[in-house]
C-alpha cells in the first residue's frame, strides 16, 4: 500500500506498507479456498495484519490509539455497520477489539477480532488517531467455528460437509427408485463471493432501505429469507426464472444444469437479468452455494411426494371424473427440493434452534413476496403452525392428508379413497462425509399413523384424519410392475385384483399410462388397455385377477419428459353398485450406466484421461452425443465437453477426455452425457490427487 500516517500524542508514525496477510489469515478463517488476493475473515475471531513503519519512526504501544470498522453506504454505530474500539491489552471475542505487540523497531502486529454478531460484508478498517488512516478493505462472514456466533456447528465433519464441500448430490425420481445427481456448488471458485455479496445488494430491501438492511445482515434468519426470494426473478432481479412449461428455446433447460457457478456468472455478467431457467433443485443448488458462501451451513433436501396446499386446509382434494382424468386437485410433486439452513432462533422458544428449512422456488408467497422459510424443521415435526417463518406451508407439504372423489356427468361426487401416507415420503439428503443418501423424514414427521403423528395433526388444526389403511372387505385394485424398466425396452405392468366378499362380482377394468413431470403435470398418454369386463370371484384375501398393460418404446418415448417418469392408473367398478375403486403408481425409467475408467498418475499439474462409454440403449440411434467432465481445480472452472456426434442403436458412446488437476486432496469428477433422445445421464468419480 502507498504510504500512510500514525499519528500519536506528541508523535508521527509513518507507515511505509501495510501486510494483510491474506494467506495466513485466510487459512486460519477457512477462507483459503477463496485465494490469497484479500483478506477474508469470519465473524469472532481474530486476524492478524502487519505494520512496516518507515526507518526512524517509533511505535507507542499502549497510547491512545483508536479503530473504526465500518460496513454498507450509510455506516452508523446505532445501526451496528460502524465500530470504534480502542488497542487495548487482550483482544475480546464477544466484541470489537485490538491488541498491538511491536516484532521490531520498524514493524507491528496489529490483531483485530470482530464482535461474533456483526453483520456480514465488505468492510473498511481504519485507524482514527486525528485524521483517519486505511488499513485496508475486508470481507466479514458468518463463522460455524465460533461458539458465540448464531450459526455455530459444533461437528468439525459437519462444518467440512455443510460450509466447505463444493460437491454434493441432489436426489430425484420416486421413492423405489431414487437417482442421485451430481452438483458442482463451487462457492469458493473465482468471483462467486462477489456475485453473493451483490445478490444481497440487488434485493428489493436493500435497495428501499439500505442502511437497514445491512443492519439486519447480521442476523442469518433474515439473509436467509432474503437469499429466498432473491435466487428467483419473480418481482425482483433476481437470479434464476422458473419454467415448468417444455419449452425453453429462449434459454436453457433446467436439466441441463450441474454446477452453480454458471448460473451465477451468467446473471451478474448480465447486468443481474434473470437465468433461464430453473426448476426446484436448480433454485435449491444455487442457494445453497450462496449460503455456504457467506458462511451458514446449508444442506440440500428433497421431499417425495411434495403437496401444494393452495388453499392452506392441509387437505389435498383431487377430484376424477368416471374415467378416472383428473378434472381438479391441489398439486403433489413427485419430488420437491428445498434447503436448509443451520442456525439459532432467537425469535422462536428454546429448542427450535437447528436446522431451518427454506424453499427459494416461486411457489408460495409469504408477506407479498416470493419466498419460503426459514422455518424450524422442528417446528414443522411438531405442528406449531404459529411460527414464522411459513410453517404451515411447509408442514402441508410433508404432512397433508389426501382426499379423493369422482365427479359424475349428473353432478355427483363420491369420494372414493384418501391417504395419510402418500406425501412427505424418504426425505432425503446427501450424508456427511459420504456419498450415500441419508434419510431424514424423521426430523419432519413422526411416523406415519403414529399416535404422535396424529396429535399433532390435531394440533395443527386438522380434524379431518381418514381411516388408516388396510385390507377392508370389498373390492381392491393394486399395480405391480417389473424390476427391469429401462429406457428403450419394452415391458409389462399388471394390475392385481382382489374381491373380499362371500359373492362374484362383476366388475370392469380401465388400465392405462400417461406421462408425467416430476411436478406431477400429466402430458400425453402412452400406454391405453382395453376396458375389460370380468367376474370375479371370491379371493379371500388372495389375488383374483390380473390385467396387464403393453408399455412399448415406440409410444412411450413421444410422450414421456426428460423425467423419465410414468403415472400408471387403473380403474375398478363394481357393475353393480357402480362404487369405483382405483390405484395408481408412478415409475421412473432406468437410464444406461456412464462407465468410468481414469487413465494417468493423480498427480497435480499431470494430465489425467476420462475413458467414457456408455451403451446405447434404444431401438434406434441417437445423435448429436456429447459427453461433458467438470469439478472443481479439475477443470478450470469450466466443462470440458466431448462430442461423440451419432451412436447406432444398442451401440457403445465412447470418449476419452482430457484434465489436469491443479490442487492435491479429495476430488470428485462429474461426468454427463446427452444426445438427442437421452438426457439427464450423470455419474462420478471420487478421486485422490497427490502433490
Amino acid at each position: 500500500m502507498t504510504a500512510n500516517f500514525l499519528f500519536l500524542p506528541f508523535t508521527v508514525v509513518e507507515i511505509e506498507r501495510i501486510d494483510l496477510a491474506c494467506e495466513v489469515n485466510n487459512t486460519d478463517h477457512h477462507t483459503l479456498l477463496n485465494g490469497v488476493d484479500r483478506l477474508i475473515v469470519r465473524r469472532g475471531q481474530p486476524f492478524t495484519i502487519t505494520l512496516h513503519l518507515r526507518p526512524g519512526t517509533h511505535f507507542q504501544n499502549g497510547a491512545d490509539i483508536n479503530f473504526i470498522a465500518k460496513t454498507g453506504p450509510i455506516p452508523s454505530v446505532e445501526a451496528q455497520t460502524k465500530a470504534k474500539f480502542s488497542l487495548s491489552k487482550f483482544f475480546s471475542r464477544s466484541c470489537w477489539s485490538a491488541t498491538a505487540e511491536t516484532a521490531s523497531d520498524s514493524t507491528v502486529s496489529l490483531t483485530v477480532c470482530s464482535h461474533p454478531n456483526a453483520p456480514i460484508g465488505v468492510y473498511k478498517l481504519i485507524l482514527d488517531q486525528g485524521e483517519g488512516v486505511g488499513l485496508g478493505d475486508f470481507v466479514l462472514l458468518f463463522n460455524p467455528w465460533c461458539k458465540k456466533d448464531s450459526v455455530y456447528l459444533s461437528s468439525e465433519a459437519e462444518r467440512e460437509e455443510y460450509v466447505l464441500s463444493q460437491d454434493g448430490l441432489i436426489y430425484r425420481g420416486i421413492p423405489k427408485r431414487i437417482t442421485a445427481l451430481p452438483w458442482f456448488f463451487g462457492q469458493f471458485e473465482s468471483g462467486i463471493l462477489d456475485i453473493c455479496l451483490q445478490i444481497l445488494n440487488e434485493s428489493p430491501k436493500y435497495i428501499s432501505d439500505a442502511a437497514l438492511d445491512c443492519s439486519e445482515r447480521r442476523n442469518p434468519v433474515y439473509v436467509t429469507r432474503v437469499l429466498s426470494a432473491m435466487i428467483n426473478s419473480r418481482g425482483d432481479k433476481g437470479v434464476l426464472e422458473g419454467n415448468w412449461s417444455g419449452d425453453y428455446e429462449d434459454g436453457v433447460k433446467p436439466t441441463v444444469w450441474k454446477d452453480s457457478c454458471s448460473i451465477l456468472r451468467q446473471w451478474s455478467n448480465n447486468g443481474c437479468e434473470a437465468v433461464r431457467y430453473g426448476q426446484c433443485w436448480v433454485f435449491a443448488a444455487v442457494a445453497c452455494t450462496v449460503s455456504r458462501a457467506l458462511g451458514i451451513p446449508c444442506r440440500v433436501v428433497t421431499n417425495f411426494g411434495s403437496a401444494h396446499d393452495s388453499n392452506g386446509d392441509l387437505i389435498m382434494e383431487r377430484f376424477y371424473n368416471e374415467f378416472d382424468e383428473n378434472i381438479a386437485d391441489d398439486s403433489i410433486w413427485n419430488f420437491h427440493v428445498w434447503v436448509e439452513n443451520w442456525m439459532t432462533r432467537s425469535d422462536l422458544a428454546l429448542g427450535y434452534e437447528g436446522w431451518q428449512a427454506s424453499d427459494p422456488t416461486p411457489q408460495h408467497m409469504s408477506d407479498g413476496v416470493p419466498c419460503c422459510g426459514p422455518s424450524s424443521v422442528r417446528a414443522i415435526k411438531e405442528g406449531e403452525l404459529t411460527f414464522q417463518y411459513d410453517t404451515p406451508f411447509l408442514y402441508a407439504e410433508v404432512n397433508a392428508d389426501v382426499v379423493e372423489y369422482i365427479k359424475l356427468r349428473d353432478g355427483r361426487v363420491f369420494k372414493i379413497g384418501g391417504s395419510t401416507a402418500e406425501v412427505g415420503k424418504s426425505i432425503s439428503t446427501k450424508a456427511v462425509g459420504r456419498d450415500e443418501r441419508e434419510d431424514i423424514t424423521h426430523n419432519y414427521k413422526y411416523p406415519e399413523g403414529s399416535e404422535e403423528e396424529r396429535k399433532v395433526f390435531e394440533k395443527a388444526n386438522h380434524h379431518n384424519r381418514l381411516a388408516q389403511a388396510g385390507e377392508e372387505p370389498g373390492l381392491h385394485i393394486k399395480i405391480r410392475v417389473t424390476p427391469d424398466m429401462q429406457i428403450g425396452s419394452d415391458f409389462d405392468v399388471y394390475a392385481e385384483l382382489k374381491n373380499n366378499t362371500m359373492v362374484t362380482k362383476c366388475c370392469r377394468v380401465m388400465f392405462y399410462a400417461q406421462a408425467v413431470s416430476y411436478n406431477g403435470k400429466l402430458g400425453e398418454t402412452c400406454g391405453l388397455g382395453e376396458f375389460t369386463e370380468m367376474n370375479l370371484a371370491s379371493t379371500e384375501g388372495k389375488t383374483g385377477g390380473k390385467v396387464t398393460l403393453r408399455l412399448e418404446y415406440a409410444e412411450y418415448s413421444k410422450a414421456i419428459t426428460h423425467d423419465r417418469m410414468i403415472k400408471l392408473m387403473a380403474l375398478l367398478i363394481d357393475a353393480e353398485t357402480r362404487d369405483f375403486y382405483r390405484a395408481k403408481k408412478t415409475i421412473m425409467l432406468d437410464s444406461p450406466e456412464i462407465i468410468v475408467n481414469i487413465l494417468g498418475v493423480p498427480k497435480v499439474g499431470q494430465i489425467l484421461v476420462a475413458d467414457l462409454a456408455l451403451q446405447n440403449p434404444l431401438p434406434e440411434p441417437l445423435e448429436n452425443c456429447v459427453f461433458t467432465i467438470h469439478g472443481a481445480n479439475l477443470t478450470d472452472g469450466k466443462p470440458i465437453t466431448h462430442e461423440v456426434g451419432t451412436v447406432g442403436a444398442k451401440e457403445f458412446a465412447t470418449a476419452k477426455v482430457e484434465f489436469t488437476p491443479k490442487l492435491p486432496g479429495q476430488r470428485k469428477i462429474l461426468i454427463d452425457f446427452t444426445s438427442d433422445k437421452l438426457h439427464n445421464i450423470e455419474t462420478y468419480e471420487n478421486l485422490v490427487i497427490y502433490e
